[in-house]
């Protein structure tokens, strides 16, 4: 079953108001709702802000049946040609607050754990031609790097770029990443920028919400058809 997860209702709530046949499993701390969209079985859920909540919420999506999961929101751009509304489709997924380099460990590395955790190829290629049905955005394919940070400087811009090569900033994403690769369950981030990450993030990220919330709506209804035809 195909699990679809964002961090908070502005994420999931043009997707959930369309889910048809809803049942909702109620858990500590989080509610999953299964039915369809599109014809296809999904469980879908708000995940709720920051990676510890990510990767409680995604635990349970596996222990439901989840066989495929998808992550959808918003980001901060870091990325310097990336603007407001513009997609960013993961290739790989790193924790940038983790620091354990005193022990000879490489930055944002957690010790015996991947340094970085990469998205599905068939995932990102379905997220990534999906995404290029929105009009008027640009499309990127990039590393997004997760944080239990809001990034508002373009100090904290310049770092990630410069450090990671991130693409975009947001606060769950690896923490989904890291379970579903012990896992062995397919995985891919979709995230639309909502603010450029510096010192207007916080401007920015309150008056575009409704307009990038439509297009990660978009993109995953567009992943749901081709996921719904017989090849994939």
């Amino acid at each position: 079953m195909l699990a679809i997860i964002g961090a908070m209702d502005e994420e999931i709530e043009l997707l959930l108001a369309d889910l048809r046949g809803r049942e909702d499993l109620t858990f500590p701390g989080v509610t999953l709702h299964r039915g369809a969209l599109d014809g296809v079985p999904v469980l879908l859920t708000r995940g709720g802000i920051g990676k510890v909540n990510a990767a409680m919420t995604t635990t349970y999506l596996l222990t439901q049946g989840a066989t495929r999961v998808i992550f959808t929101g918003v980001a901060g751009g870091v990325h310097p040609e990336l603007r407001v509304g513009d997609i960013v489709v993961s290739t790989d997924l790193v924790q940038h607050d983790v620091d354990v380099t005193p022990l000879g460990y490489e930055v944002g590395t957690v010790p015996g754990e991947l340094p970085a955790w990469p998205a599905d190829p068939h995932l990102r290629a379905v997220a990534l031609e999906a995404a290029r049905d929105v009009e008027g955005v640009r499309v990127l394919d990039g590393r997004v790097a997760s944080g239990d940070q809001f990034i508002a400087s373009r100090e904290g811009v310049q770092r990630l770029w410069t450090r990671f090569g991130a693409a975009c900033a947001e606060m769950e994403g690896a923490a989904v990443a890291q379970v579903c690769a012990k896992a062995g369950v397919p995985f891919v981030v979709i995230r639309s920028v909502s603010d450029t990450a510096d010192h207007d993030a916080k401007v920015d990220y309150r008056e575009f919400m409704p307009l990038v919330a439509r297009h990660a709506k978009q993109v995953v209804r567009g992943m749901l058809a081709r996921l719904a035809a017989p090849s994939a």
